[in-house]
Order: structure tokens, then C-alpha cells, then sequence
């Protein structure tokens, strides 16, 4: 049994009748917690991934979790759109998030690709949503937040939506494939978007990535400095971003025709800067989930997945360059992963670790989820670079 079907027995546990619930160090789904949209729609893709790669059972749990996107309590059936969670809406922020909604958007993706019942449709929707509601294109980039009836703006923009609506629109242009007109659209989109971020105000930094903005795109550097560990918005450098933008860059170049040569020469900058500012920047081995502007440690918590996204980052580094350093470094992020992180009761990674290696929760409770592992799983095999992970399985 491979390392990815362990955490893929792990993962189907958390079956829930209205979608894919929270899971605990235990394996068990937390019961005090709703079920949350963004957790359903990734555990969506992984099944998705795992059915293109003939896993038994993995058609059911994508159809499931497609069905709970389209007619459960998470999909707003008056508005449209998605609701963050299950919660009570009386004891909720209902809020509609560039977030959520770009994980519908690669859920939909996936599912389309492996032809699930009811994915294409789950795609047009999120797509459309997507496109009328968060796309700013003035701006070349996404919009953050909505109230449930699309009536008011909030004024905060970050980096980590866009950054997930880039993967959700690479990947919806493979499953849309090139014969509909959206597919090149959206590769424009997500080539725009990474522009802005990557090429614009990273490379101008000198990797240092700006998160948080004012509503007209002006960085706020102090954003959640009371608030550094925070799970979405966190202060500072978030090192493991700079890592995932270096991967999706190079995912980019590959469906993007004449692609502009500095989307490898910027995959590789960022990814310097995470390798070198980052690793055992306090002094142990491992990545700390958060630096300052001058490359301090801020929150020393290692994260698993700021350790996945630097496994992936340096393995299509690798498979692009050919050079046997990245994939030196894969190998030797791995190798730590499977040391400190990997936990054999479940097959999965504890999410959460102190600098020295004890299971921690200051951020992330539990084992919630199997996106960034699984991932990881498939892009350390030496598959060719496509646009998204299913379509390099496809």
C-alpha cells in the first residue's frame, strides 16, 4: 500500500451526509464543527484525483461531494453561490469569499474531468459566480469578500484567494478543454493575475510577497500584526505561499503559448528566497509558517503544508529544469516530512507542529483535510507539467 492510498483510507472517513467534515488527530470527524464549503470542495478534487487514478470507490465519494455542492445546505440556493459552512446562519458570518468559491470552481473542475454526474454543471456555475461576482477585470485580479446577497463589497483584497482562483482557473480551462472559449480566457485571467503578484509586487519586494490590501490594491504590511497565527490572513511573509505561487508559475507557463520567460525566472527567485530565507530560520530544521520584512521568524509553528508545497514546488522545478538540485531538495523536504510530520495511526500528516516537533494546534486543530498531501503525492511522481494535477493524471 502506497503512502497516498493511506491517506486516501484516511481521508474517505470523513463522509458526512451533507459533505466532508473536519477531521481530528483521531481520524474521527470533529462533531462541535460544521461542515465547512472549502473542505468539501477540496476533498471533492482529491477524490476526484484519486478516481482518475482508478482507486475503487473514489467515483462514489466524488459524486457524493458534488451532490453536496449542487442541492445541500452549503450551495445558496436563493442568492447563489456558496455559504461558508452549515453553521446556523442566525450565529454565522454568511459571508461569500473568493476562497470558498475558488475551491468550487477546481471541485467542479475535477469532477468534470474524471465526467461525474452533475460536475459540468457544478463547473458552469462556479464559473459563473466566479466570473460576475469576484473577477475584478480592471484589476486583473479577484475581489475577497461579498455579504450572502451579493449587495455589498468589503474593502479588504488578498493575495491567497487569488492565488487559489489561479489553480481553480488553470484547472477549469483543462476541463473546459480548448475547444471552449472560456479555457483561453481563464489562462489570460490567471496570467494577469499572477503578473500583478508574482512579476509586479513579489519581484519588486525581492520575494518579500505583500498578503493584504486596501480595496484599491495598496499593500498593508501590518495587516494582522495582533493576529500573526491567523489560518487565512496571517502577518508578515507567509513562506509557504511564496512556495505554491513558485509551483502554480510554472503550471502557467506550461498552457500558456509564447509563455514570457519571466515565469521561470520568477518560480525560481521565490523559491530561492522560501529555500534560503525560510528553512531553520529559527535556528531548527523546517519551515516557520510566517516572516517579517526583515526575514525574522514571526510565527515558528511548521505547517504541513508549507512542508507539501515545498516538496511540489522543488519537484516540477525539477521536472521543468532538468537540474538535479531541486529535485535534491525534494527528496530532502520529503525525507523530513516523513520524519517529523507523518502520523502512522492515520496515514495522513499532523497539520500542526512546534518548531522542535510536538503536535501543536495553535492554528490548525486536527488533520482537517488531504488536499495539500495528496497533492504533493502526485506531483513528487515525475509526471509531465500541465496546467492542473488532473489533467498530468488525465
Amino acid at each position: 500500500m502506497t503512502d497516498l492510498d493511506r491517506l486516501l483510507d484516511f481521508a474517505e472517513r470523513s463522509a458526512v451526509p451533507q459533505g466532508f467534515g473536519y477531521l481530528g488527530d483521531d481520524g474521527t470527524v470533529l462533531p462541535d464543527r460544521p461542515v465547512e464549503t472549502w473542505i468539501t470542495a477540496r476533498m471533492t478534487h482529491v477524490f476526484g484525483l484519486a478516481h482518475l487514478l482508478g482507486r475503487p470507490g473514489a467515483d462514489d465519494l466524488v459524486r457524493h461531494g458534488v451532490q453536496a455542492l449542487t442541492d445541500g445546505p452549503l450551495h445558496d440556493a436563493e442568492h447563489g453561490g456558496w455559504s461558508p459552512s452549515t453553521e446556523d446562519p442566525r450565529n454565522a458570518d454568511r459571508a461569500k469569499t473568493a476562497y470558498v468559491h475558488a475551491f468550487a470552481v477546481l471541485a467542479g473542475s475535477t469532477a468534470t474531468a474524471v465526467g461525474a454526474p452533475g460536475g459540468r454543471a457544478l463547473l458552469d456555475e462556479a464559473l459563473g459566480v466566479w466570473q460576475e461576482h469576484f473577477w475584478d477585470d480592471a484589476a486583473g485580479l479577484a475581489v475577497e469578500e461579498w455579504d450572502p446577497g451579493w449587495t455589498r463589497l468589503d474593502g479588504y483584497r488578498g493575495v491567497n484567494a487569488n492565488m487559489h482562483g489561479v489553480e481553480a482557473s488553470l484547472a477549469a480551462a483543462d476541463a473546459l478543454g480548448d475547444d471552449d472559449p472560456r479555457a483561453a480566457q481563464l489562462r489570460r485571467q490567471a496570467l494577469r493575475t499572477a503578473e500583478r503578484v508574482v512579476h509586479g509586487w513579489a519581484r519588486e519586494r525581492d520575494w518579500r510577497l505583500p498578503e493584504h490590501f486596501t480595496a484599491d490594491w495598496e499593500p498593508l504590511p501590518e495587516y494582522n500584526r495582533d493576529e500573526p497565527a491567523h489560518p487565512f490572513r496571517p502577518y508578515g511573509v507567509t513562506v509557504g505561499h511564496q512556495l505554491e505561487w513558485s509551483r502554480l508559475a510554472l503550471h502557467l507557463r506550461a498552457v500558456t503559448p509564447d509563455a514570457p520567460a519571466w515565469l521561470l525566472d520568477d518560480a525560481v527567485g521565490l523559491f530561492r528566497a522560501a529555500q534560503t530565507r525560510g528553512w531553520a530560520a529559527d535556528g531548527h530544521d523546517g519551515f516557520p509558517y510566517t516572516l517579517d520584512w526583515d526575514d525574522r521568524p514571526v510565527v515558528t509553528a511548521r505547517m504541513h503544508w508549507v512542508l507539501c508545497e515545498a516538496v511540489a514546488a522543488a519537484a516540477v522545478l525539477a521536472q521543468v529544469t532538468g537540474e538535479q538540485e531541486y529535485r535534491d531538495l525534494a527528496e530532502r523536504y520529503r525525507e523530513h516530512g516523513e520524519a517529523r510530520f507523518a502520523d502512522p495511526a492515520t496515514g495522513n500528516w499532523h497539520h500542526e507542529l512546534t518548531p522542535t516537533g510536538e503536535v501543536a494546534s495553535g492554528t490548525w486543530a486536527g488533520q482537517p483535510d488531504a488536499y495539500h498531501l495528496a497533492q504533493m503525492f502526485l506531483l513528487d511522481a515525475g509526471r509531465p507539467v500541465r496546467g492542473s494535477v488532473a489533467a498530468a493524471l488525465r
